[in-house]
């Protein structure tokens, strides 16, 4: 520790330790939450609250998780994983899923930022796509070059701004206390409101802030004679996950009540333009006009998360590194592709937010295993309680997507 590092009071270096977890939670509040989110409260109203809420609880487990792998280990999860599997074959079929993952991530940030770019300035969806990677180019060039704590000051800033933007609605429209409450309890209504709840679980949990994360600590906190013990690391991360997910839970469940109880019954709503222009007849202008500025921060934010969680991804499992412009086109030449196409934005992020959900077994499996060995954490191993309690969540993840699978079938 530095004289400067002995001189900070406790409380001064305890918040320095602040902020990965925070960039990781961006991708808990991309454009594919919000769709998933405002369409299961346009269509279901209270119904689905419990699926944010389950869906939080298990988050904080993971995100923990994956940020004590990479300050425990100094690798991430794809570089562990690219480590243990040895058969080449095995590791680039996992790679493919891998990626398939980081360009769904990708489509529906790149299709948010574009929508907000046109409720703001009326920008064709094409052009405000490709603005969004530009912009995302940018933001990644302050990681590169200016390091991870530049990048979370970015982040977070855009994170302020995503709270701001989706959490004003609620404060002048306030939802129902008992509605509220009642759609606590675990129930379902038909299929479509179990693909909503896999979309919604989908863009909650999602893959790539799972391999992202322990990129983010193992960045942040490099073996050097100044970095902290690592049981104060560890306990850190535990406050840094907590007020992540704290707010990642409390916009996403504003997002959802917001659309409960402004949006039900009225034409329109199953799109993010007219669920906008809905707020703004409902709600005003102002919260209107607020939603979608956190709507494009949101876009922004966490796109520029995604391609490096793309990034880590190919470079741990692939063990290669490609210029960075190239690791962006790769999964941004889909989504760009998909607005030139003429696809309905919204419908695209659901969907998109789907194929994430069945994405996340593939990352939350391996990392509740590689955590539980002490031959990778040695001392600092999960214990029997939390190998439990992620598998269960893995258990009840999977779960759900086989019953969406079932469902569809029978409704098709």
């Amino acid at each position: 520790m530095t004289e400067r590092g002995r001189r900070q009071p406790r409380a001064a270096r305890g918040i320095w330790l602040l902020g990965p977890a925070l960039v990781a939670g961006v991708a808990y509040l991309d454009p594919g939450n919000v769709a998933s989110n405002m369409t299961a409260g346009a269509q279901y109203g209270y119904l689905l609250v419990w699926v944010v809420v389950l869906g939080n609880l298990m988050a904080w487990l993971i995100q923990y998780l994956s940020a004590k792998l990479g300050i425990v280990t100094g690798e991430s999860l794809p570089e562990v994983l690219g480590r243990r599997i040895s058969r080449r074959p095995a590791r680039i079929a996992y790679w493919l899923q891998a990626e398939l993952v980081a360009i769904a991530t990708d489509l529906a940030e790149v299709i948010g930022g574009a929508v907000a770019l046109n409720l703001l300035f009326d920008l064709p969806l094409i052009g405000g796509a490709l603005i969004t990677g530009a912009v995302s180019m940018v933001l990644l060039t302050v990681q590169s070059r200016r390091g991870a704590r530049h990048f979370e000051f970015v982040i977070i800033g855009l994170l302020v701004i995503i709270a701001i933007g989706f959490g004003a609605g609620i404060v002048i429209a306030p939802p129902d206390a008992a509605e509220t409450a009642s759609g606590l309890i675990p129930r379902f209504d038909g299929t479509e409101s179990v693909l909503l709840a896999a979309s919604i679980l989908g863009a909650t949990i999602m893959p790539h802030a799972i391999y992202a994360h322990s990129a983010l600590a193992r960045d942040r906190f490099k073996p050097s004679p100044d970095r902290p013990k690592t049981r104060t690391l560890l306990r850190a991360t535990r406050w840094d996950v907590t007020v992540a997910m704290v707010i990642a839970g409390a916009v996403n469940l504003a997002i959802l009540l917001l659309a409960a109880s402004v949006l039900p019954g009225v034409a329109g709503t199953d799109s993010l333009e007219g669920a906008h222009a809905a707020i703004a007849v409902g709600v005003g202008p102002v919260v209107a006009t607020l939603f979608a500025v956190g709507l494009l921060a949101s876009g922004l934010a966490s796109t520029s998360v995604g391609a490096y969680a793309g990034a880590e991804i190919m470079h741990g499992l692939l063990h290669r590194r490609i210029p960075l412009l190239a690791r962006r086109l790769i999964s941004l030449i889909p989504a760009v592709v998909i607005v030139m196409i003429g696809v309905d934005p919204t419908r695209a992020l659901v969907l998109s937010q789907v194929v994430l959900s069945f994405g996340i077994p593939f990352a939350l499996v391996p990392l509740v295993a590689v955590t539980a060995k002490r031959g990778v954490l040695g001392r600092y191993s999960n214990r029997k309680i939390t190998t439990i309690a992620g598998i269960i969540a893995s258990a009840l993840l999977i779960a759900l997507n086989a019953a969406l699978l079932v469902l569809t079938a029978a409704g098709a």
